[in-house]
């Protein structure tokens, strides 16, 4: 008996956020006081990640779009429950590294097939309002995670990432009985020649960001943010373990603050940015730039006043305003770079490059940052991090000149 796919989307949503928040909630205290990882050691694990992605992003896609969207998936959440299980279960910091690379490539079958699958089950009439009930059952989902993190931690730091792999494992298993898949047409022997000539595409879309200012502008962003982001998104645990120190909470272990500010930051990000990124919708091209202009400005010294916090409360303060901030600018600076092009075929191309320069700037910066955070401390690294942002207000403010004197987005160039 197979479930509707509306019913299945908000399944698996909200336990791919339940398996998430449990397994991932802990991890980094199970990492530094477990396994005892440096901050170099800490942000390769995210360079094993994305190196693993981004290798495997292409084939694992035309597994999708060739063979089964839903078998995609399945294969996804099975690859990412073992990697989320060894990774409980590491003794070494080299096991660590290589489940990272190992979730990576388990990651790159899940990404793009699930949203495929959904669009070709509903429609395009119903994927809006799939996407907002998904999003609001992976926040039920995230909470109820972070409690059973917290829980599972207390007896153990291994658990709930252990748990957190098993219940992927478990949904594969369910999804396998339960997911329908009615609306996949397999790629035709012309589409798969198509596919072939991805190489010749990319080749031409580095062309293109090449040929035009306010696009190399965007994927200089993209880099800087980058780079800018591995430093705060890897070692912040640390930072608070080693440097800033953490009371206890309510007789509970120290760790337990861990919970209460993920918890947090989903509060306040459902309360506070969502509401606010509905009105930055409504931005034009001129008046975009400008606000991401201030928001990563924003970040920046929320992440120095991170870096050098004196207090856990200032600490705590800091992170989650930066996290905040993080959230709101998302949004804003996908939307920003969807609308600079009108031609669709520059607009992928343009999304394309951008996250490829976003993972050049993790891969380039975060072992520096490491390293950084080896010799001279975690709190050098992350304000180092803080400064490796600073070159993309420069980018932005080039950007707000150019989009002064364009009365409309930037139209496609003929290819």
């Amino acid at each position: 008996m197979k479930l509707s796919a509306r019913t299945t989307w908000l399944v698996y949503k909200g336990v791919w956020a339940f398996a998430f928040a449990a397994g991932w909630t802990m991890a980094a205290a199970f990492f530094v006081r477990e396994l005892g990882m440096s901050p170099l050691a800490l942000v390769l694990t995210g360079t094993a990640l994305e190196i693993g992605y981004f290798l495997f992003e292409v084939p694992t896609g035309i597994v999708a779009d060739t063979y089964s969207r839903r078998f995609s998936v399945l294969v996804g959440l099975l690859v990412l429950g073992v990697g989320f299980v060894v990774t409980g279960l590491a003794g070494s910091v080299a096991v660590v590294i290589a489940a990272a690379a190992l979730m990576g490539f388990g990651w790159t079958f899940v990404s793009g097939a699930e949203d495929a699958w959904l669009y070709d089950e509903v429609g395009e009439e119903g994927v809006r309002s799939a996407y907002q009930r998904g999003a609001q059952a992976g926040r039920v989902g995230s909470l109820l995670g972070i409690g059973a993190a917290l829980g599972l931690a207390l007896v153990d730091l291994r658990a709930p990432i252990v748990a957190g792999g098993a219940v992927l494992i478990v949904l594969a298993v369910a999804l396998a009985a339960l997911m329908p898949e009615t609306g996949f047409r397999p790629a035709s022997r012309e589409e798969l020649g198509a596919l072939r000539t991805m190489v010749h595409t990319g080749r031409d879309g580095y062309r293109l960001i090449r040929a035009r200012p306010l696009l190399m502008l965007i994927v200089g962003i993209a880099f800087f943010s980058g780079l800018s982001s591995e430093g705060i998104d890897r070692l912040w645990e640390a930072h608070f373990l080693v440097d800033v120190g953490m009371p206890s909470l309510a007789g509970l272990d120290a760790v337990a603050w861990f919970a209460v500010i993920a918890a947090g930051i989903l509060v306040l990000s459902i309360g506070v940015a969502q509401p606010l990124v509905r009105r930055f919708e409504r931005l034009d091209a001129r008046t975009t730039p400008r606000l991401l202009l201030a928001l990563d400005a924003a970040v920046i010294a929320g992440m120095l006043a991170f870096a050098w916090a004196g207090s856990f409360a200032l600490a705590v303060v800091a992170y989650m305003a930066t996290r905040l901030v993080r959230s709101l600018g998302g949004p804003v600076y996908s939307a920003w770079v969807n609308t600079s092009v009108e031609d669709s075929r520059v607009r992928a191309t343009v999304i394309s490059m951008t996250n490829l320069g976003d993972s050049a700037g993790e891969w380039g910066g975060g072992p520096a940052l490491g390293g950084l955070g080896n010799a001279f401390g975690i709190r050098t690294a992350l304000a180092a991090g803080a400064f490796a942002l600073t070159p993309a207000l420069a980018l932005y403010g080039r950007a707000i000149r150019r989009e002064a004197g364009a009365e409309r987005p930037l139209p496609a160039p003929s290819v």
